[in-house]
């Protein structure tokens, strides 16, 4: 139990976090806001109810009193109990292959009291699951990754449709048309069906053996073609391929799924590509690529190599499988396997020709209330482009699971007619070789940066500004002061350069 004392007032909740067991002890609080040390997620600590993700979860709540100045807690299990309903309307989700947005979004109608008929459909043939894990314990199976189990949305009464793909939306009738001939009515509509990889457009590229990491088979499929080969990996982006791709899925594929770890035994030669590296000041690039002890260079001490901001020109293979990467240079790579990590596409393509609004790139537009330009429609997750707060309400799309959920959760709200407006800080997180590295709001456009902390401590915080305000930050072994400007972040509150130094 974590027993938290806020002024006067005491709580008793329970001590871990949901999502990946973090010691709640060591996050930080604000008001009556506990925020996850590891990953952001972020609780009431009056009632244990989510404020933030990526937690699907409530932490528990236990009964405090207060008698001759001692404090006791009564554990006693909260049960929750739904309120009655008073809509009976029928609402369907189109999931994506993750389908974390639409997952939320059920949960939510369900929690809010909506009786009537939820239905998720997704050309998948799984469950929601934590993508997360696909890079970093490559051996698992689809089921060991569920974010929720068959029995639990059978147990909340949602249909979850599986392998049925949408190819179309008469949104004058109200219907969607699936791959299979079917088609489906609704009241409602939530599209979150997510983005796709962007597959190389170069020649070669339809090789086989040339990879992308997008669901549990591509997870265990690059396990076996990569072990004990020359592994390729293209694109090294903080967003796009998550940076601890270049750690765990080479070492993944040759420790049956074990991390690499400094002192581990050695491994086959493998080679990064990377292109231009993202979020991250000079300050945070040199360390991680040019200090004795940074995750990069213990990756290259192990024998991966890393040819940074270069271009691959062309794919050349042998009997039908890929054999080599060429790059812009002349450069020749030997290849027994490349994995594909360049970024994603909006998933929006059977939307082409309909009247609902969409920017250059296929990102579908949406309001804060997670609402289209179609009555009655809503999108969510990485298909969509919204208003973000912290860039004065500039729309961008924002590819991660805990800022998915915070639109699912919203969509729903509001399809309930409560009228909410979107408010989450996007909130990134990875490890590399025991060095914990944290990422929280957006610095899409920033033009100053404020460094505190050094290399040779490993351990500090950069702040990113835009219009001499702070709007995004990130930091290496610094994990509560990232949570701290977090929640900053959160009550809208601008911290100018001075104050950031």
């Amino acid at each position: 139990v974590l027993l938290v004392r806020n002024r006067k007032e005491f709580s008793a909740l329970g001590s871990k976090c949901p999502h990946y067991g973090a010691p709640l002890s060591k996050g930080v609080l604000r008001g009556e806001r506990l925020r996850c040390p590891w990953h952001g997620a972020c609780f009431n600590i009056r009632t244990g109810d989510i404020e933030e993700y990526p937690s699907l979860d409530c932490i528990s709540c236990f009964k405090v009193t207060v008698e001759d100045g001692k404090v006791f807690v009564t554990a006693k299990k909260k049960v929750l109990t739904l309120p009655a309903a008073t809509e009976h309307e029928q609402h369907l989700g189109l999931a994506s292959p993750i389908g974390v947005a639409a997952l939320v979004c059920a949960e939510t109608l369900r929690q809010e009291g909506f009786t009537g008929r939820i239905i998720m459909a997704t050309k998948e043939k799984h469950v929601p699951y934590d993508k997360s894990k696909l890079s970093k314990e490559m051996d698992l199976k689809a089921e060991d990754v569920y974010l929720r189990k068959p029995e639990f949305l059978d147990a909340q009464d949602i249909e979850f449709w599986t392998e049925k793909e949408a190819v179309s939306v008469d949104f004058q009738k109200q219907q969607v048309s699936f791959m299979d001939g079917s088609s489906q009515k609704y009241h409602q509509l939530l599209i979150a069906t997510g983005s796709h990889s962007s597959f190389l457009k170069v020649p070669g590229a339809d090789l086989q053996n040339v990879c992308i990491l997008q669901t549990p088979e591509d997870s265990r499929k690059i396990l076996e073609l990569a072990t004990g080969k020359n592994l390729v990996i293209i694109g090294a982006s903080f967003i796009g391929t998550r940076l601890d791709w270049s750690s765990r899925v080479p070492a993944a594929a040759r420790t049956n799924g074990t991390s690499l770890q400094p002192g581990g035994a050695a491994v086959l030669p493998a080679w990064v590509l990377a292109g231009h590296s993202c979020f991250y000041s000079s300050t945070a690039w040199n360390f991680l690529m040019n200090t004795e002890t940074s995750p990069f260079q213990m990756l290259q001490n192990k024998g991966v190599k890393f040819h940074m901001k270069s271009e691959l020109c062309e794919l050349k293979g042998k009997d039908g499988k890929v054999t080599e990467a060429v790059l812009a240079n002349g450069e020749k790579l030997p290849a027994d396997v490349v994995v594909v990590g360049i970024g994603s596409t909006p998933s929006s393509a059977f939307l082409k020709g309909t009247s609902i609004a969409r920017d250059d790139k296929g990102a579908i537009l949406v309001d804060l209330h997670m609402q289209t330009n179609i009555p009655n429609v809503f999108a969510a997750g990485d298909v969509v482009s919204f208003p973000v707060a912290l860039l004065n309400g500039d729309w961008s799309s924002i590819h991660h699971q805990q800022v998915a959920e915070a639109h699912g959760h919203f969509a729903a709200l509001n399809m309930l007619k409560k009228e909410k407006e979107l408010h989450t800080v996007p909130f990134f997180w990875t490890t590399l070789f025991g060095k914990s590295i944290r990422y929280a709001g957006c610095g899409k456009g920033y033009t100053d940066t404020v460094v505190k902390g050094s290399l040779e401590q490993q351990k500090f915080l950069i702040f990113y500004l835009r219009d001499g305000h702070v709007t995004a930050a990130a930091s290496l072994n610094c994990d509560p002061m990232v949570s701290l400007i977090a929640e900053v972040l959160y009550l809208g509150k601008l911290i100018s350069k001075e104050e950031a130094e």
